[in-house]
């Protein structure tokens, strides 16, 4: 009889075959930096990934955005605290500015999928740089409408939250919330819609009704604006029985 694997074993035994897999086709195949063009082993190199990812400055961490120079690093901002959001926390790895935000509509509207695994991988870095950050109990991208799911062919925020989940070690439920309504996309209707054209937008998939009751719910989507969205997402699954919701979020777009 063969020697007996220890289960902590698996995980990497699983790994590598599909690391060396990666390696080689990397020789045989090697992809160009989406930033610069140069040869690089994911779709950003080494170098431009030091130079371009982080944001800049101490956030809220309730919404993350840029906090002002007499609000104190930690503090919730006082936009979150006169009107307090359905979420708890919002985690960001870039801002929403050039040359990053290319990298984000190449995604969305090009489908260069292969830029998906880069923002995990930003992503997972972003929230283990938060000391004491409780991670979430399981994943939820923001889903898309039939309709626009039908014309792009994949939902870019379930794209990111795959690699996410296994790079944290958080389950991903990518069924626990349906678009109830198609609304319009956001980026076309004027700031001050955009509360009342996403209300009602969500709803929590019967059968996952049982996954949410005093769960703690990372929300993942590519781009934070006006935070609308992802306020009525967290709200929908407050009302189903969420403890917390945290948005885990690629690019977070600077106030106006």
């Amino acid at each position: 009889m063969g020697e007996r694997i220890e289960p902590l074993l698996l995980p990497s035994l699983l790994r590598w075959p599909r690391a060396l897999a990666r390696a080689v086709g990397y020789r045989l195949l090697p992809s160009c930096c989406a930033l610069c063009g140069e040869e690089a082993m994911a779709a950003v190199c080494a170098p431009c990934t030091l130079r371009h990812a982080a944001p800049g400055g101490p956030r809220c961490p309730c919404c993350a955005n840029p906090l002002g120079p007499h609000e104190p690093p930690g503090q919730t901002c006082g936009t979150c605290l006169a009107d307090e959001p359905a979420y708890d926390a919002t985690v960001v790895a870039v801002d929403y500015a050039a040359p990053l935000d290319g990298l984000v509509l190449g995604l969305k509207f090009g489908a260069r999928l292969p830029l998906a695994p880069w923002f995990a991988g930003q992503l997972r870095d972003a929230v283990l740089a938060q000391p004491g950050w409780p991670l979430p109990g399981l994943l939820c991208p923001v889903p898309l409408g039939p309709r626009r799911l039908q014309e792009r062919g994949f939902n870019q925020a379930l794209e990111i939250a795959r690699p996410l989940g296994r790079a944290i070690g958080v389950p991903l439920q990518p069924r626990l919330v349906t678009r109830a309504v198609e609304t319009a996309a956001q980026s076309g209707v004027a700031p001050r819609e955009r509360a009342r054209n996403i209300r009602g937008a969500f709803e929590i998939a019967p059968e996952m009704a049982d996954k949410i009751e005093g769960r703690h719910v990372g929300v993942v989507d590519d781009v934070m604006t006006s935070g609308h969205t992802l306020n009525e997402l967290a709200a929908t699954l407050k009302a189903a029985g969420a403890a917390r919701v945290s948005n885990l979020v690629f690019a977070r777009t600077p106030p106006h």
